[in-house]
């Protein structure tokens, strides 16, 4: 289900929010066994109502506890400026088991080239991190060691911002897109500062604050 919320004028930026995962597919499991898709719905919530209180127009994905497919996600909001998806990360299980979840921490963000608009979804994702960046968020980098199933190529070390050009609702959006992963839930100090409201809050201004500084026709 489609939900709209927000101003209605035409000087309005119109955003995707995408909370990832549904509560039957809930994603990762944090330290504190919280599943990843509250995590994802809390921090979802606090940037959406952080952009409806700038004036933008939201719409909401999988925020309403219904099983939707990858597919389906980036079709559910034609017309808008820019798909954001919210998600937390993990780690491989074996790290976990052998006691290294601590060893990351922070946010990465991530970009498709097979996006069509490429370019636009990297200009925002830089907007984004800068703001993540200066309420000292630090990026983790997890994504860019050289493992299987991760070694993705590092566009901005600085910023974390990675290229993943398979990730599904980054390549099949007809609009620019950008999926942030908020910070490493299978460390238990994560997954505990992450779960505090004013952690949240703090972090999903910065990120409605970096989605309001990109170029998107509708704010024009």
């Amino acid at each position: 289900m489609l939900l709209l919320f927000g101003a209605q004028h035409a000087n309005a930026a119109y955003i995707v929010v995408d909370t990832g995962h549904t509560p039957q597919h809930p994603g990762a499991m944090g330290a504190n066994g919280r599943v990843e898709y509250l995590y994802n719905l809390d921090m979802s919530n606090a940037v959406a109502e952080n952009l409806i209180t700038e004036g933008d127009r939201v719409s909401r994905v999988a925020a309403d506890g219904k099983d939707i497919k990858l597919t389906d996600r980036t079709a559910q909001a034609p017309g808008a400026d820019l798909f954001i998806s919210i998600h937390h990360d993990s780690m491989l299980q074996e790290w976990i088991d052998a006691g290294r979840q601590r060893e990351f921490a922070g946010f990465s963000i991530f970009v498709s080239k097979k996006n069509a608009h490429y370019k636009q979804s990297l200009s925002c994702a830089q907007k984004i991190g800068a703001e993540i960046l200066a309420i000292a968020e630090k990026p983790s980098l997890y994504h860019a060691t050289p493992i299987a199933g991760e070694n993705r190529p590092l566009i901005d070390s600085h910023l974390g911002i990675h290229q993943y050009d398979d990730l599904i609702v980054l390549k099949t959006a007809p609009i620019p897109a950008v999926l942030i992963e908020i910070g490493v839930i299978a460390n238990p100090d994560e997954a505990l500062r992450l779960n505090q409201e004013d952690v949240i809050q703090q972090i999903a201004h910065a990120i409605a604050m970096g989605i309001n500084k990109c170029e998107m026709p509708a704010t024009k």
